[in-house]
């Protein structure tokens, strides 16, 4: 970290926003005007949409992450988390990956801290879920359905084999649909190298506590969704929740029991919570409350946007939806990123701030290879397409809005690749624990207890 005499611009978070925002502002700065430090406990940004793929094998996981320090050459970049933030002394707390703790003034600051899974207190679920928020959590899900077959496959025990092969989804909207949908793509594929399994030993199970699935694209294509994972063998439960699920014991509460080793959550989300510890103002769910400025409610040195935000929808306003929101979604993040950049340098130089305002351009969602939905908005007329076509629209939009040119080039060479070649279904389970083989074969031999010459004698 360097010390310098220049207003400092603290950005927490180095996701979507944190990255787009400390991008926007390096662009917009004058040479010397400022010192952007970005903090994260990651040095790199993960794009989130493309998770469900790098589970399923079809992106390389190395290529859903960009380096923050690649990318902001020209910024700090501190690996660490803020702990604490002192809003009349401008300070925050850093504590870094080794090392004491220490105070980082600020003269402007933007909270990016993003959302994490939202949890219920369910019996078992800390032990057995796995969740869908990081990179290392889709190469764990990769590896971890990829053991269940070889256990599946190398077991004389039935009921072993049952569980093993019964994978467990909760929660129905883009994440959980789109990862059973490629999961189920993966495994599907990936039996055809296993002498006793078939597809119809797996059982696929989706749970989700609302009245239907991918709500985010409308009833019509939610139930096109439905009927399409029904058809490939999913079942899908909904108006229920998991009660419990100790020992891999799955307790719906529409009375169904069933026995499974994977429990994949992808329940929604919530703010970070360490923004309680930041002394802002928050909204009823936990959500920093901010003006159609991005500024935070009360000061005029802060700004928060993207999933850790509360930002007033104004077009949706203006159309009619009273008290409106931005949906925590890319389409938002990347624009709420983009304003509040250059609201930050306006803010620097005395000039007036500008509003937040974007219609909603509408969705897509990728349900494996060859298969989705998308609803487009032009104009006011909504386009919904389905199948391969939709497919090929999900993979347009999200390509394109990969950060970096370097990382759009090697996701679509992934895909580029995978047309020709068949898709990877090698488990590397071992690399959750890289040092134990080494560790069995260097740690000392226990010590055998010589005898006393008393005891060779009497032998």
């Amino acid at each position: 970290m360097s010390t310098t005499e220049r207003p400092r611009i603290l950005v927490v978070g180095g996701g979507y926003v944190g990255l787009y925002a400390a991008r926007r502002i390096l662009k917009k700065m004058r040479y010397g005007e400022a010192t952007v430090t970005v903090v994260d406990p990651r040095s790199y940004m993960t794009y989130q949409p493309f998770l469900p793929e790098a589970a399923a094998g079809s992106i390389s996981p190395r290529h859903v992450v960009v380096p923050l320090r690649r990318v902001l050459p020209k910024a700090e970049v501190l690996t660490g988390r803020v702990t604490t933030i002192d809003q009349d002394r401008k300070v925050a707390t850093v504590a870094p990956l080794v090392g004491e703790s220490y105070e980082l003034p600020f003269d402007y600051l933007v909270i990016a801290l993003g959302a994490v899974s939202r949890t219920f207190p369910i019996p078992g679920l800390a032990e057995q879920g796995i969740g869908m928020k990081g990179i290392e959590e889709a190469i764990g899900l990769r590896n971890h359905v990829l053991e269940q077959l070889d256990k599946a496959d190398s077991t004389t025990d039935e009921e072993v084999r049952r569980k093993a092969l019964t994978f467990v989804f909760v929660g129905g909207g883009f994440a959980g649909a789109e990862t059973i949908g490629e999961v189920e793509d993966l495994a599907r594929d990936a039996v055809g190298y296993y002498k006793t399994i078939k597809r119809e030993d797996m059982r696929f199970v989706l749970v989700d506590a609302a009245d239907r699935i991918l709500p985010e694209v409308g009833p019509k294509l939610g139930t096109y969704g439905r009927e399409h994972l029904e058809s490939r063998g999913i079942e899908i439960y909904l108006n229920t929740s998991m009660d419990s699920c100790v020992d891999g014991r799955v307790v719906l509460k529409n009375g169904l029991e069933v026995d499974s080793d994977t429990v994949v959550w992808t329940a929604g989300v919530k703010p970070n919570p360490a923004l309680a510890r930041f002394g802002l103002p928050l909204g009823p769910r936990g959500h920093v409350d901010t003006r159609p400025t991005l500024q935070v409610q009360g000061t005029d040195y802060v700004w928060a946007a993207g999933d850790n935000a509360q930002v007033p929808d104004l077009a949706a306003r203006e159309a009619g939806a009273e008290n409106a929101w931005c949906p925590p979604n890319a389409q938002h993040a990347l624009r709420q990123a983009k304003a509040l950049g250059d609201n930050v340098i306006s803010g620097m130089r005395g000039f007036p701030q500008k509003e937040y305002r974007h219609a909603n351009k509408g969705a897509v969602a990728g349900l494996g290879l060859h298969k989705g939905v998308a609803m487009i908005v032009v104009g006011k007329v909504k386009i919904k397409l389905k199948g391969r076509l939709a497919w090929y629209m999900h993979r347009s939009y999200h390509g394109l809005a990969m950060p970096t040119w370097n990382r759009k080039i090697r996701v679509f060479a992934d895909w580029t690749l995978a047309m020709f070649l068949k898709r990877e279904v090698v488990s590397l389970g071992a690399i959750e624990s890289p040092r134990e083989e080494f560790y069995e074969a260097a740690r000392p031999a226990p010590a055998v207890a010589r005898p006393t010459p008393e005891k060779a004698k009497a032998s």
